[in-house]
């Protein structure tokens, strides 16, 4: 029996992926998560083979739920659904050694091959997106507007977003106060941003956090 943790901060959301691993008799959902702390909570607790988070959850994102899962050495496949096509967030997930990541809208479709293919040990990343991304990058490499923050750097700049103070940040993320610092100050020089407000701000348009 395989066991899957899913993890997204909607319940109408969990449902319809529980709905749908369900369709298998030797699947099992061990636990669902509304935040990132917790989906990590529960990999620890009920050592799952798959754990399917979004990637724009509160106090971890996704990338950051699999980095954390990478770190305590758990042998546990990270699945990302989101609704955003984004290079960055594909090259984080890669370089966080997350090997699966698909649409949420294309869930209903493709969900199970996806979870087949990680727990085979094969990546599974839809096509629809490496295809959109290799034309961006071929159109856009020599004049790509958007500042590529890391995804620790994204991290901080989300729960500062929502309303945590950098002590309160590097007890969740498990920093120092001055590693928080670092990395805040570091992705506001990139950002060119002097205020919270403005962090804010882009919090809200790239949607790390709900206005």
């Amino acid at each position: 029996m395989k066991r899957i943790v899913i993890a997204d901060d909607h319940e109408v959301v969990r449902s319809g992926l529980r709905a749908i691993v369900d369709t298998r008799s030797d699947w099992i959902v061990s636990g669902e998560a509304t935040n990132g702390e917790q989906a990590v909570a529960l990999a620890l607790e009920t050592r799952p083979d798959i754990v399917i988070v979004d990637y724009s959850m509160p106090l971890m994102n996704g990338i950051e739920v699999g980095r954390r899962l990478r770190l305590l050495h758990l042998r546990t496949e990270v699945l990302i659904l989101t609704m955003h096509e984004s290079e960055e967030l594909l090259t984080e997930a890669v370089l966080a050694g997350i090997r699966g990541f698909l649409f949420k809208s294309d869930a209903r479709k493709h969900l199970i091959s996806a979870i087949e293919a990680l727990l085979d040990g094969r990546p599974y990343f839809t096509s629809v997106l490496l295809e959109k991304l290799l034309h961006d990058y071929q159109i856009n490499k020599q004049n790509r507007s958007d500042v590529l923050l890391t995804s620790r750097e994204q991290s901080v700049v989300q729960l500062i977003a929502e309303g945590h103070t950098n002590r309160m940040i590097s007890a969740i993320l498990k920093l120092s106060v001055k590693t928080v610092e670092t990395h805040r100050a570091a992705a506001m020089r990139k950002l060119g941003m002097s205020s919270t407000a403005e962090l804010v701000r882009y919090a809200i348009r790239k949607k790390l956090v709900a206005p």
